[in-house]
């Protein structure tokens, strides 16, 4: 394989610039010709396909974001869209494509890959940590460190004024940062959409606390798993508690990532590129343990997320 184009799709994840890097250095080490796509599939239909060189990279290891900017492009689950984009490629001579980002930005790879024949790689780039195959996503760990910081900032404020704070963090369907972030963060309580809760309880329990002396609390509250006014109004109401609500909203995808994601960026990066190479494609790659591995594309999106609730029953006893 003498060609290959990389993109990143979807929301952005720390980390990405990182395996952009990964990528790039690792395939013109072997000789490969190097194509960036601007703006993920939007930009591949559009024929936003440029040449990269290890200039290209430089200086963006330690940057969050994507030096190729993402978007969203909803009518590229259309099959005619599809294949205007598989046609760009053909037409560039461009044999193998790295697909970086989430569910939805794997899906759309492992379309052109059956349509039309696209050799595909795919790595998963999501904060979320919402794919199943693999035990960490790129973009994770920063995401969960920069929930644990803001915990640490709440909590000061918040035992100064014997207040309970409730901190909503993103995930989507998947509460794998608010049950990181919470353990490691001391949260007294952690609501994720996979376990069901009595917010009544929580409440109730909340109050009898602050009548034995613990007049401080941290909630983390995973997207998805209520609603922040109405979880508000039951706690400020049953528990007597001046109750204060932060959104931290998009500052999770941004920032430095973590040594722990660039690592996982080099990683991956490294791993796709020897797929290509070696005409193993329509794989993605992932981790378990300390162990990088690759496996089928059908296969690895076909997996069911199982939510660690030895985890999540661990942090209960430990709050």
């Amino acid at each position: 394989m003498k060609k290959i184009a990389i993109l990143t799709s979807g929301g952005d994840a720390p980390g990405m610039n990182a395996c952009i890097r990964a990528c790039v250095r690792s395939a013109l080490s072997k000789g490969m010709e190097v194509y960036g796509v601007d703006r993920g599939y939007k930009g591949l239909v559009k024929n936003k396909i440029f040449p990269m060189t290890s200039q290209s990279v430089c200086e963006i290891i330690h940057r969050g974001g994507t030096i190729l900017k993402s978007a969203r492009c909803l009518e590229f689950k259309e099959t005619e869209t599809r294949k205007i984009a598989a046609e760009k490629l053909k037409t560039l001579g461009i044999e193998g494509l790295v697909v970086i980002g989430g569910d939805g930005s794997i899906t759309g790879a492992k379309a052109l890959s059956d349509d039309y024949g696209i050799n595909v790689v795919g790595i998963p780039g999501t904060i979320d940590n919402d794919l199943a195959y693999t035990d960490f996503t790129l973009g994770f760990d920063t995401a969960v460190n920069t929930v644990l910081w803001a915990i640490n900032a709440l909590r000061d404020t918040m035992t100064s004024h014997d207040r309970v704070s409730i901190i909503k963090v993103m995930g989507r369907h998947c509460g794998d940062i608010a049950l990181y972030a919470g353990i490691c963060g001391g949260a007294e309580y952690i609501l994720v959409p996979e376990v069901p809760y009595d917010i009544q309880k929580i409440a109730n329990e909340i109050k009898k606390n602050k009548e034995r002396g613990k007049t401080a609390s941290i909630i983390v509250l995973a997207e998805g798993a209520g609603n922040e006014q109405e979880i508000k109004t039951i706690v400020s109401v049953i528990s007597g508690a001046d109750v204060k609500f932060s959104t931290l909203g998009h500052i999770q995808r941004g920032g430095t990532p973590t040594m722990a994601d660039r690592m996982l960026a080099a990683k991956f990066g490294f791993k796709a590129i020897e797929l290509l190479e070696s005409g193993k494609t329509n794989r993605v790659v992932g981790c378990r343990g300390k162990e990088i591995f690759d496996m089928d594309i059908t296969e690895a999106l076909s997996m069911k997320k199982n939510f660690e609730k030895k985890i999540y029953d661990m942090a209960a006893v430990l709050s």
